[in-house]
């Protein structure tokens, strides 16, 4: 396959992506501050099949859920920080012998991004102050944790392992 025909077709693959991403994170289950919601398993799987080109579907996806779920203050900080997920798996996955380990931990690595990034927002004086963004690391530590288990899962499937070779 052609150079130029495999970036067309990541690209749709990170549009299609981008929308699973969206999809997943309206499913949700409210909490005092936001809610918990499946997008991050969804992007965890993207950087297995895109590597680092899973932050857009990441970060758009995620940032559209925001802007559609009424959390406006939550989209540019959600683009960066879910943005910043997709990488960092994405770039983990290309560089790496992919095991059951590694998975696990490059999945857990990106939920301790989601975590520590949402905590640092939501300290933030103009936002909700450290005490009540404490309470939210409980809530963001259940989603990552479905999130790893849902990317593990999904990931093992063999139809799955081969279209990661895009």
């Amino acid at each position: 396959m052609s150079n130029n025909a495999s970036s067309l077709r990541k690209m749709a693959y990170a549009g299609v992506l981008a929308a699973f991403v969206f999809i997943a994170t309206q499913i949700r289950i409210p909490t005092a501050i936001g809610y918990i919601n499946l997008g991050d398993g969804v992007i965890l799987i993207s950087s297995f099949l895109l590597g680092p080109l899973a932050f857009f579907p990441a970060a758009i996806g995620s940032a559209l859920s925001d802007l559609i779920a009424g959390y406006a203050q939550y989209i540019i900080p959600t683009f960066i920080i879910k943005g910043l997920m997709g990488y960092v798996a994405g770039v983990s996955l290309r560089k790496l012998k992919i095991t059951l380990l590694k998975k696990i931990i490059i999945g857990i690595i990106s939920e301790i991004i989601m975590i520590a990034g949402y905590f640092l927002f939501e300290s933030l004086p103009f936002m909700y102050g450290w005490q009540a963004a404490a309470g939210s690391v409980f809530f963001n530590a259940i989603q990552g944790i479905a999130a790893v288990i849902i990317f593990v899962t999904v990931t093992s499937i063999p139809a799955i392992r081969k279209a990661s070779d895009v």
